[in-house]
């Protein structure tokens, strides 16, 4: 286990999930989850005693739900600046940089993921990630989003 590590930050669309958004005449409706990355959040990162954090700039109700399911309590939706809002926890929580790792697959976590690396952090990504997020990681999975890219990353971590 990386015992310099409290927290893995993580976004949403593209990356827990394969980044369709299934939408109803009511709103979104649906999106899928990979059991693998549930079982890697639950099962490895909380009884290690890290903090699963997710930063999404979307809201949902269906994450707040998944979220619930695998014992998340820091869910931040709706986040337009991640990067100023991951500094803000970490200043709030006592976390330095270098003790985050962040996952993510687009353009819109390259502040964080940049932020991150620069303070000898760890950086991964799905393997659909936007070449400008792939070119700067630690860790690119062999998996796309939503397909266990997250449980991938969270073994390379830890195990």
């Amino acid at each position: 286990m990386n015992k310099r590590i409290k927290c893995l930050v993580m976004d949403v669309d593209g990356t827990l999930t394969d980044g369709k958004i299934y939408m109803g005449a009511n709103g979104e409706m649906m999106k899928a989850f990979d059991i693998k990355d549930g079982y890697g959040i639950h099962d490895i990162l909380l009884p290690n005693g890290i903090i699963p954090i997710i930063i999404t700039g979307r809201c949902s109700e269906i994450v707040e739900r998944r979220c619930k399911e695998l014992g998340i309590s820091e869910i931040h939706q709706g986040i337009k600046n991640k990067k100023e809002h991951l500094m803000t926890y970490c200043k709030e929580h006592n976390v330095m940089l270098r003790e985050c790792a962040y996952i993510g697959d687009d353009l819109n976590d390259l502040p964080c993921i940049r932020l991150i690396k620069e303070n000898h952090g760890i950086v991964g990504c799905p393997a659909d990630a936007v070449k400008e997020v792939q070119d700067i990681t630690d860790f690119q999975s062999r998996f796309s989003g939503g397909n266990g890219a997250v449980r991938e990353f969270i073994e390379w971590l830890f195990c």
